[in-house]
């Protein structure tokens, strides 16, 4: 099996500018970044799709530990919600993985799809309360893993660091403050990010140095796109939340488009 190579010349503007992107969407909604990183280095920077999905997994645990750290200062993180979502991810991450090699990655892309509109669709119903704590009894604990497990699978399956599965699920599934959501969401990512990066670097999927440019950027401008969440009423953060889901879902379409003239 040959080793995926990394670019012949990296454009370091370029992954300062794909990090300072990852580092607002990151704090601004508690994702990873990856659905952002992964198609930037593909199709702007010509990285091999494997290198860079191993690139954005590393890459993304930088702004997600300021995340953390911004939001946790607040007490917007939810320490055991976190532990139980990356159980669930990190199980769920290997099994992704394993679909990937049996199922159309295009009927994959569609049902994602329909799940995202789902999802903008819900936020314009719920709007969260930033009083609001969830109570993690035997029964919500299991589901709350079942979150994890289906974002780890997402994540094996799309590349993506199932922020965006995880945030809404914790609004409107369990109640949760958007705020909370998004701190707790980080936290998640940082385990899955370190879990899937060891076997990455061991298959050496990952341009390490490339990484740690775009982690940095990305780290750069995460405590002041976390300030900006809290800024935002519930509302607004709902709304642009579901700018960006929309984004992702023109993102996948384009996808899916491009698959079916292949």
């Amino acid at each position: 099996m040959t080793t995926p190579s990394l670019p012949a010349k990296r454009n370091w503007l370029g992954l300062m500018l794909i990090g300072v992107a990852v580092g607002i969407a990151s704090g601004l909604f508690g994702v990873g970044g990856g659905i952002i990183i992964v198609p930037a280095l593909v199709y702007l920077l010509a990285y091999d799709h494997k290198v860079a999905s191993g690139t954005s997994l590393l890459a993304i645990v930088i702004p997600a530990v300021v995340g953390v750290v911004s939001y946790g200062l607040r007490g917007d993180v939810d320490y055991l919600l976190a532990l139980l979502l990356a159980v669930g991810s990190i199980v769920g991450a290997p099994i992704g993985a394993w679909l990937l090699k049996r199922l159309e990655k295009r009927i994959v892309q569609i049902v994602f799809i329909c799940f995202l509109v789902i999802v903008i669709v819900t936020l314009f119903l719920v709007v969260p309360s930033r009083d609001a704590e969830v109570h993690v009894d035997l029964l919500s604990g299991a589901l709350i893993v079942l979150v994890g497990l289906v974002a780890g699978i997402a994540g094996g399956l799309l590349g993506i660091g199932g922020g965006v599965i995880v945030v809404p699920a914790l609004v409107v599934l369990f109640g949760a403050s958007d705020l909370v959501a998004k701190g707790t969401s980080l936290l998640m990512i940082i385990a899955t990010g370190l879990s899937g990066t060891v076997a990455n670097i061991r298959h050496r999927n990952v341009d390490t140095v490339g990484a740690l440019t775009l982690g940095v950027a990305a780290g750069v401008v995460t405590p002041f796109s976390v300030w900006l969440s809290t800024v935002l009423s519930p509302f607004a953060a709902n709304v642009t939340f579901s700018v960006f889901l929309v984004l992702v879902a023109i993102r996948m379409i384009w996808d899916v488009r491009s698959q079916s003239k292949k």
